[in-house]
């Protein structure tokens, strides 16, 4: 007799998770214990995490340009109905509650906005506004600028950089109230006869002139440890000040030459010009000696310290004062990259007269975003 086939058993469903009791198709359902988990279950979650955070990033970076170029649109509209028709807060206020009453979903549609909106376009007349460097820009960052930043010289700037290292807005503010535009590329170097010149002109822009330390305390330094150590104590700001691509490495590094003691105020290394950079700080103004004693220290970083794929280092002297007359025959002749830079405490004290007080108060700011309506301007019903 021909043998018979044993019918496999249907397998059971897998029991469900639930929370409290269950009744035969009623529960409330619980996701299993991890304990019960495959082996790579936190990988694959993991990498299906990181692709739906770059789906999204992707997402809202696409949708940005739109959000931008419908804001700016609708501000060049009430600019010229304003030029028309001298429409006036009470207008804008009118048209702020009709459109959110037409599209409540959609947020933005603020008084204050529809203000900004107008300031956006006017501040950038040229379309279409989708191919400029400004539409890559969240509106939160857009409005800082409208508000921070009168010039469009220093507004393109900042455009720049915050699309180059990717600032929040909170950063963005500390860089416009520090003044970087006029700071940025202004420290007197040697670095245009040391480096390759596609080098030179980005190293030269890393380095500012002066460097602002506001944020180590009201207290006048008198030694230099004393600002080495309100510098470590506050790293994070430092670090900020000093710019994108910087990596701390050590203060007070130790340096034993013939038997002799020295010691590095600050060693940084910078990612992007995949140099070291030694940074000497001095309490006092520039002396043409300090020259050599940064110059020994990046000698010794490029025998000791530094790796083979590794560009040569950069020295860096920040001091309370200098005259650059002086600190250019210093460097002259000198055949390795050195940076001579102030640093303050407060950015007035060493701005040119025309640039103090050049931010705008809050209230200035306030009026020109619709608080008050123009005296010049007739209301209309």
């Amino acid at each position: 007799m021909p043998s018979k086939k044993k019918l496999s058993k249907p397998k059971p469903a897998p029991e469900r998770g639930s929370r409290g009791r269950t009744r035969e198709g009623a529960l409330f359902t619980a996701a299993p214990s991890k304990l019960s988990l495959p082996t790579g279950y936190a990988v694959t979650l993991q990498d299906i995490k990181e692709h739906l955070r770059s789906a999204r990033l992707r997402a809202v970076l696409a949708a940005n340009p739109i959000v931008i170029e419908a804001y700016w649109h609708t501000g060049k509209i009430i600019l010229q109905r304003q030029s028309e028709s001298a429409w006036g807060a009470k207008v804008i206020d009118r048209l702020a509650a009709d459109l959110r009453e037409e599209f409540p979903e959609m947020g933005g549609l603020s008084a204050r906005n529809l203000l900004s909106m107008s300031l956006f376009a006017a501040a950038f007349p040229d379309g279409p506004i989708a191919k400029q460097p400004v539409s890559q820009l969240p509106w939160g960052h857009i409005i800082r600028l409208l508000q921070m930043v009168k010039d469009p010289a220093a507004r393109d700037f900042y455009i720049r950089e915050v699309i180059a290292h990717g600032w929040s807005r909170s950063i963005l503010e500390i860089q416009i109230q520090g003044q970087l535009h006029l700071r940025a590329g202004k420290a007197v170097s040697n670095f245009a006869l040391t480096m390759p010149p596609a080098e030179s002109d980005m190293a030269a822009q890393l380095f500012k002139d002066p460097y602002l330390f506001d944020f180590i305390g009201t207290a006048d330094p008198r030694r230099e440890a004393e600002v080495e150590q309100a510098l470590m104590d506050h790293i994070q700001r430092f670090l900020l000040e000093l710019g994108a691509g910087f990596a701390f490495v050590g203060r007070r590094v130790h340096l034993e030459v013939g038997g002799d003691d020295f010691y590095l105020d600050l060693l940084f290394y910078h990612l992007r010009l995949r140099r070291y950079v030694v940074i000497e700080l001095k309490a006092r103004a520039f002396h043409p000696g300090d020259v050599g004693q940064i110059n020994l220290y990046r000698a010794a970083v490029d025998d000791l310290l530094r790796h083979p794929d590794d560009q040569p280092t950069i020295g860096l002297l920040l001091c309370r004062g200098k005259n650059k007359l002086v600190v250019e025959y210093a460097l002259s002749g000198l055949d390795k990259s050195v940076a001579v830079a102030d640093w303050k405490k407060q950015i007035t004290e060493t701005l040119p007269a025309e640039f103090q007080g050049s931010l705008p108060t809050i209230a200035e700011i306030e009026a020109e975003l619709g608080g008050k309506p123009d005296a010049t301007v007739k209301e209309q019903p």
